[in-house]
């Protein structure tokens, strides 16, 4: 016959791997949750990170003409739309070259800001404004007295 304090022994022994594993499962399930909630959190760092990289890479581009109204040209702030510069152009009946003449630059550059490869400096976006008004006899008069 075995001794008691033997089987005592081993039955405290089961007892209590059987209360740690509990006690494990718990912590494990708690660990995997906190893991899940922390590559969330990563996850969202990385996505607003990148925002802010895109807000300041616009903030870089706009603080120039900013700065430029700051400094006493003022004006009305001109916008710029490569859809109604199509639209005006094909209105006027004109080529790229020719409407390029009105503004003051070349032709390439109109059909680059046509398709929004390039965008219009705030120079150009005054000899824009001074042709949007016009309409087709008088762009044409125009560009005959050049």
């Amino acid at each position: 016959m075995p001794n008691i304090a033997t089987i005592l022994k081993a039955e405290i022994s089961r007892v209590a791997r059987k209360e740690v594993r509990t006690e494990i499962e718990t912590l494990k399930k708690a660990s995997t949750h906190h893991r899940a909630s922390i590559a969330a959190l990563r996850r969202q760092v990385e996505k607003l990170e990148k925002e802010l990289r895109r807000a300041t890479k616009v903030s870089t581009r706009v603080s120039p003409q900013g700065d430029a109204d700051e400094t006493g040209d003022s004006g009305p702030a001109r916008r710029f739309s490569a859809s109604r510069l199509a639209t005006h152009r094909e209105k006027l009946g004109l080529s790229a070259a020719a409407y390029g003449k009105l503004v003051g630059v070349t032709g390439q550059t109109i059909y680059k800001w046509e398709q929004g490869k390039a965008r219009p400096r705030k120079a150009q976006l005054e000899g824009l404004a001074s042709v949007r008004g016009l309409r087709p006899r008088e762009a044409a008069e125009q560009l005959g007295a050049d």
